[in-house]
Order: structure tokens, then sequence, then C-alpha cells
């Protein structure tokens, strides 16, 4: 599988003057073929320019969002290929489960006590009178 890397890098804001070019449209465009021609010699690839906010501060409390021109670029890393591990002995060799014997005839254990009987903390025989008070 590719992998990639990437370069994001902030596109100019004017263009600079260069030998043969008079408007300020020519001049921009020949600042950003400038950028493209030197990333492009160290490998990176353009692939596009993106408008992205930035949130940055304004004053000592406030914010303020500001839209920000970038440049995208990337190269493919050299992959790493990760060896499968080797495993000792050959699909032959390898131990398979047996069953386990078990006794044939299966039985319920009997019970351990006596009937259960009533704990001895119960209300069952106690009387219990309600009282009922009137406070109008």
């Amino acid at each position: 599988m590719q992998r990639y890397e990437y370069k994001v890098v902030p596109a100019p804001q004017k263009g600079t003057k260069a030998k043969g070019v008079k408007t300020a449209e020519g001049r921009f465009a020949a600042t950003i073929e400038q950028v493209l021609n030197q990333l492009g010699q160290d490998g990176w690839e353009y692939q596009r320019a993106e408008l992205l906010p930035s949130e940055e501060r304004a004053g000592l409390t406030g914010s303020t969002v500001n839209w920000r021109n970038v440049l995208v670029f990337r190269r493919a890393i050299e992959a790493v290929e990760v060896a499968a591990p080797v495993l000792e002995g050959t699909p032959d060799e390898t131990p398979v489960a047996q069953p386990v014997p078990g006794p044939e005839i299966v039985t319920a254990p009997e019970p351990i006590s006596e009937e259960v009987k009533d704990p001895p903390l119960t209300l069952k025989d106690a009387k219990i009178e309600f009282r009922h008070s009137d406070k109008s």
C-alpha cells in the first residue's frame, strides 16, 4: 500500500517583482509558480489550494476568525514491509485437540440441607397495631 506525507504552506498574498512581468496578476502568478517549482524539486507533488478558517486572538480576551489560503503538497514515503511471523513446524505437525472422556451417566447431586425454615427474625406471629392520630 502506498503511503504519503503531506506539507501545507501558506499561499503567497502578493506577487514579487520578476523580470519581464509588468502586471500585478502576472507577478502573483510568477510567485505561485516559484513556490510550486521549489517544492516540486524536493519531490513534493502539488495537490490543491484550500481556504481555511483560522481563529486568532484579538485584544486581551477576544478572538476573530481570519480565512487563510494554503497550498497542499504530498510525496510518497517508502513503504515499510512487515514480514509475517514464521511459525515453526508444518501444518501436519500441529496438535489437534482431543475430546476428554467423562462419566456416561450424569445425575443431580443430593440436597445439602433439610427443608428451608423461616428465618429467626420474622414478623409472622407478631401483632402490629397502627395508631392514627388526627391533628385537625
